[in-house]
């Protein structure tokens, strides 16, 4: 039997990034394991053990490429409408779709994010 533990991003800067999701979606961390060229930040929802851990290369000098980023973290919430209103004032929000009820945001490295109203 098999459970979800955690997802990864990589990010350029990790305290851009721990602002952005704490901001963003509420998230803080859980964890955090630091080596000497590398860190390790796992975030939660405070809701159950689902992580999103950000990986933090200290020397890298250059911002990942994502590709086509054909893929994509989920969250719901429960107040679209306050939600949306402060991922705009923000300006993060890179995609609405209208018709099913749904939008993307992006974090600082070019991750998106889908929010997703509590059905």
């Amino acid at each position: 039997m098999y459970r979800f533990n955690h997802f990864n991003f990589n990010v350029f800067n990790l305290d851009k990034s721990l602002a952005f999701y704490r901001e963003a979606l509420g998230l803080s961390p859980v964890r955090t394991v630091d080596h000497d060229d590398f860190t390790l930040v796992f975030l939660g929802d405070g809701s159950g053990n689902f992580s999103l851990e950000l990986t933090f290369i200290k020397n890298r000098t250059v911002p990942y490429d994502l590709g086509e980023g054909e893929y994509h973290l989920a969250f719901t919430t429960e107040d679209m409408a306050a939600a949306r209103k402060k991922h705009e004032e923000m300006g993060v929000v890179v995609f609405v779709n209208e018709a099913m009820g749904i939008y993307f945001i992006a974090d600082p490295d070019g991750y998106w994010i889908e929010i997703i109203p509590k059905k």
